[in-house]
């Protein structure tokens, strides 16, 4: 794969880390949320990628009978499974039994994907970046 190559499928996957990033920062700031305007409680959402041929893929798949693939976000997904239930009979979306229903979110899994977010990401920018430098270097070879 060439130097273009290598800042495609990095910044394919810069691009999908933000979105993702984006996501969680929604299930966050959303964890109190029990009434959308779908009805009910906020539902917690998660993002699916998928693999995805990038710019130069077709030329580079002629010249070195390799695939370049980098990386694309394929859909967001609402979590199907149940809202909690907690009982706060004072709430105004409370239930004829007093009971709220709340998101489904746990604080720590969602701290921890945006930690392993944020590693992904800055790890693609180091890529990025080390593929300037070869750049730069070649050309200073050519001189």
């Amino acid at each position: 794969m060439d130097i273009l190559g290598i800042m495609n499928v990095g910044s394919s996957a810069l691009k999908a880390q933000t979105i993702r990033m984006n996501v969680i920062s929604s299930n966050l700031a959303n964890m109190e949320t029990t009434r959308t305007p779908q009805g009910g409680a906020y539902k917690k959402k998660s993002v699916i990628f998928t693999s995805a041929e990038i710019g130069f893929a077709k030329e580079l798949e002629n010249q070195s009978r390799q695939r370049a693939q980098g990386v694309k976000v394929e859909r967001i997904v609402s979590d199907p499974g149940e809202a909690k239930k907690v009982y706060d009979p004072s709430h105004p979306d409370a239930d004829e039994n007093g009971f709220v229903e709340k998101p489904n979110i746990n604080l720590v899994e969602e701290m921890t994907d945006m930690m392993k977010a944020k590693g992904s990401y800055e790890a693609n920018v180091t890529s990025i970046k080390a593929a300037q430098r070869m750049a730069l270097k070649a050309l200073e070879i050519g001189r």
